[in-house]
């Protein structure tokens, strides 16, 4: 396993993973869940990226928030349904960094450390939303249905969330091979179709390595600022690969419109009303790295438990203003590639449309809405955010 112990480092082998995935992006977009992408879900396990933010007590090179944005945001403009696989995995690896005991901690630490990646299962369908949950942890064997489980199908481990004999939420982690654990592929959806986050059932299977998940969230946390994070970086690199690709068929591929050419533009390029949009847009993309490059530091430098419930606070919201405007920027970017690039640009064959809908998929992750809300709610009248993990 490659050792990654440098800002610089992890940015050249996440460019490396990027390019390494960049020849069949379009055929897994199309593939969806008909093709488990397991060559190159290797890919990015062994590169060393999966332990970058492991702790120096535990191994690991202990990289910032800033590493692991980057990180994210430059495999994202590549693909990011597999960018998104690991968004779960750094989660879990800070949790266990700030609430993990040293046995929990020695035993997936080693695996993450060897490129092993851990799977979530933490959400539900059926109950009032997501985190209704009716999976159960009951003398030591868990039992219940999840969905949303991106990473579990291809994971050396699943975290599960589960309330306890007590109804205390807790988080089982379970091998994915264990007997009882089915990894099902009914993922079908508009975008993000290569994460084949499709549903997870577990039947009585026992569980030796449980944590404590509530009072990850009964303290001031960063931990569900550092998962929106790395959404955030999928969000930018969504943008950021439209643009690129909206940049190369404008030089490589658009015809000018009758008009324009009526007006005097050569060229596709040439069009004053191309170079206009073409110019909004990249700064507002330009705007959307900023806000996520602010955000990491901001959660550099009040590190991975917080001083107090206002730095927590101040933290969260960064990652939340970098996540609603890079939601929207993804979304309107890869929109605007088509009124740039013309109707020849839809054709089925470039599979520009993933753009959109990648962006458009997993913008509604968590509704940016609320973001806005929390936001001006704490500049206007001082109320702190909610302490959980969506924001």
């Amino acid at each position: 396993m490659p050792t990654i112990d440098s800002h610089d480092a992890a940015l050249a082998a996440a460019a490396d993973v990027a390019a390494a995935l960049a020849p069949g992006v379009i055929q897994r977009d199309r593939d969806g869940a008909a093709a488990v992408p397991v060559e190159a879900l290797a890919a990015l396990d062994r590169s060393g990226l999966l332990a970058i933010t492991v702790p120096a007590a535990d191994g690991g090179p202990a990289l910032s928030p800033v590493t692991l944005a980057e990180v994210t945001r430059v495999i994202a403009a590549v693909d990011p349904a597999l960018a998104q696989v690991p968004q779960a995995h750094f989660l879990l690896v800070d949790v266990l960094a700030v609430h993990g005991d040293a046995a929990l901690r020695a035993r997936l630490f080693g695996d993450v450390l060897a490129g092993r990646r851990i799977g979530n299962a933490l959400a539900e369908r059926g109950g009032r939303h997501a985190q209704d949950l009716s999976t159960r942890l009951k003398d030591g064997l868990l039992s219940g249905r999840k969905y949303y489980c991106t990473g579990a199908l291809t994971a050396a481990w699943i975290a599960v969330s589960a309330l306890d004999g007590d109804g205390r939420l807790v988080l089982a982690f379970v091998p994915r091979d264990a007997v009882g654990v089915t990894v099902d592929t009914d993922w079908d959806v508009l975008g993000q179709r290569a994460t084949i986050s499709g549903t997870t059932t577990f039947e009585d299977v026992p569980v030796e390595l449980v944590l404590d998940y509530a009072g990850a969230f009964e303290v001031p946390q960063q931990l569900g600022a550092r998962a929106q994070l790395v959404h955030a970086a999928i969000e930018v690199g969504i943008a950021e690969g439209a643009l690129r690709d909206a940049a190369a068929y404008l030089r490589e591929k658009a015809r000018p419109s009758t008009e324009a050419v009526r007006a005097g533009a050569a060229t596709a390029a040439g069009d004053p009303h191309v170079l206009h949009r073409y110019g909004r847009t990249a700064s507002r993309v330009r705007a959307a790295a900023a806000l996520l490059r602010e955000a990491a530091a901001v959660l550099e430098e009040i590190g991975l438990v917080p001083a107090d419930a206002e730095a927590a606070a101040r933290g969260s919201l960064a990652v939340a203003a970098a996540k609603a405007f890079a939601s929207e920027v993804a979304v309107e970017t890869a929109s605007e590639l088509f009124a740039m690039c013309g109707t020849s640009s839809t054709a089925a064959k470039y599979d520009l449309d993933r753009h959109w809908r990648n962006a458009r998929t997993h913008s509604v992750h968590d509704p940016v809405d609320w973001k806005y809300h929390h936001l001006a709610a704490w500049e206007l009248a001082g109320v702190q955010p909610p302490n959980h993990g969506q924001l």
